[in-house]
């Protein structure tokens, strides 16, 4: 059997088969080949198998890349970003509404400047690689340069990255604000623009309910309808001031996400960051609409904002990945990330398992971004995006490390002792676009 590739890697994969419908069907999903084959071909994965069966593909004298002493997992998807918070990130002392007013909207104001949102672009993907996301959701701001200088950077990485520019016209300040007929026609130009353009997709991004008027999510409306196959990226139930803010703006309405639904913005491409203070009437609208959540645990401890029900997501069937949420996060890294949505689950009385952390890590991030069919495991045909971990880089991790007697143990040590050290190389569209300086091995 002759198989075109061009390049073969060896090592010891993980990653999750199929995706779920509840945490106990993971079981049987979780696939561990502790000496595997990984054989690449123009980006995409062609095939992957154990090293005993596939060995038998590689003509004679194949250079062969060895991570048997390293974990390999599939790249990690953040399902919700503001890259032009990168700058303020562990802003103090106030919660969600304050924190906007304070910190978020005079950072944001910068961004009209071209050089400045291309400097902190280069600076926003460079800490998204080297902490081993290799597809994210992102917030830019109501500039349309601020989604330019994004997109020409990740295209240049061919980067599956989906964005958009910041829809608001009021409740903020008045340099970001726009007009509902400007914001669509911006949009517009921007989706035209980059919308499908290599592995770079487009998100409709009205920032949150109390900063759209009724005209401007008309004008959403109206983009949803001539762009059907673009996703929509908002928040959603984030602060209970939040929440009683958008009663009183939106009377007629029967709750915060009636809000979106009445416009048409939920579906299997619809995005809601957050979700935390939600009545039983939205978790079923969620559900039946087939849209998904984006669980932020560093922002929503961070903010004090609340906790996550995510057993209430299981129950409910409504599809999640896991957000990092940087500047209201305190971290890019989707392990230390990982470790407080643990937390997060264990005031709730839910033990957060290390096999169903990294599904909505990987996978099921994918899933809720519409994405699971490109990427989100090792499937022959799907993109080379994944991560090389190194599960041993500090004299506490290798203690750690020798006493982990399962694959479960060694993920979990991850999870909860790991952080950007143990990012050992990065791969987009099958080439290393990271790899630790102080461990320069020849690929």
């Amino acid at each position: 059997m002759s198989m075109q590739f061009t390049h073969a890697i060896r090592g010891n994969f993980f990653d999750i088969a199929a995706c779920v419908e509840q945490p106990d069907q993971l079981g049987p999903q979780l696939r561990h080949r502790p000496d595997g084959l990984l054989l690449l071909n123009q980006g995409r994965i062609a095939w992957f198998g154990e090293w005993q069966q596939g060995a038998a593909l590689l003509p004679a004298g194949t250079a062969v890349t060895d991570y048997r002493d390293k974990l390999v997992v599939p790249g990690f998807v953040d399902c919700h970003i503001h890259y032009p918070q990168t700058e303020m990130i562990g802003a103090y002392g106030d919660q969600l509404l304050g924190w906007l007013q304070r910190y978020t909207f005079p950072v944001e104001g910068r961004f009209g400047d071209a050089e400045h949102a291309e400097n902190i672009s280069a600076f926003f993907l460079q800490q998204l690689l080297s902490n081993g996301t290799t597809t994210a959701l992102v917030f830019a701001t109501v500039h349309p340069q601020s989604v330019d200088a994004l997109f020409s950077q990740a295209a240049a990485l061919n980067m599956r990255l989906i964005a958009g520019k910041v829809m608001m016209d009021r409740h903020a300040p008045e340099g970001l604000l726009e007009t509902p007929e400007q914001s669509y026609r911006q949009t517009r130009a921007l989706i035209r623009r980059w919308h499908g353009r290599q592995r770079l997709g487009y998100a409709l991004t009205p920032r949150f309910a109390p900063t759209c008027s009724p005209q401007l999510l008309a004008q959403v409306q109206r983009l949803r309808q001539e762009f059907p196959d673009v996703w929509l990226h908002t928040h959603l139930s984030e602060n209970r001031d939040e929440v009683a803010w958008v009663k009183e703006l939106f009377p007629q309405h029967r709750n915060y996400l009636d809000v979106y639904h009445h416009y048409g913005l939920t579906g299997e491409k619809s995005v809601f960051a957050h979700c935390l203070h939600l009545e039983d009437a939205e978790w079923q609208c969620l559900c039946d609409t087939r849209s998904s959540i984006a669980f932020c645990p560093t922002s929503n401890l961070f903010l004090g904002s609340g906790l996550f029900k995510l057993q209430q997501a299981w129950r409910r069937r409504v599809r999640l990945g896991i957000g990092s949420d940087v500047g209201a996060g305190t971290t890019f890294n989707m392990l230390q990330t990982l470790g407080e949505a643990y937390k997060v689950a264990q005031l709730q009385d839910y033990k957060l398992a290390a096999g169903e952390a990294f599904y909505h890590a990987t996978l099921g991030g994918a899933r809720a971004l519409a994405l699971d069919d490109h990427i989100g495991n090792f499937d022959a045909g799907k993109e080379a995006d994944f991560v090389v971990l190194d599960p041993a880089v500090s004299p506490l991790q290798q203690l750690r490390y020798a006493n982990s007697r399962t694959l479960d143990e060694v993920l979990f040590m991850l999870m909860t002792l790991g952080d950007d050290r143990n990012l050992y190389r990065t791969y987009v569209d099958g080439k290393v676009v990271f790899q630790a300086p102080q461990r320069q091995e020849a690929a």
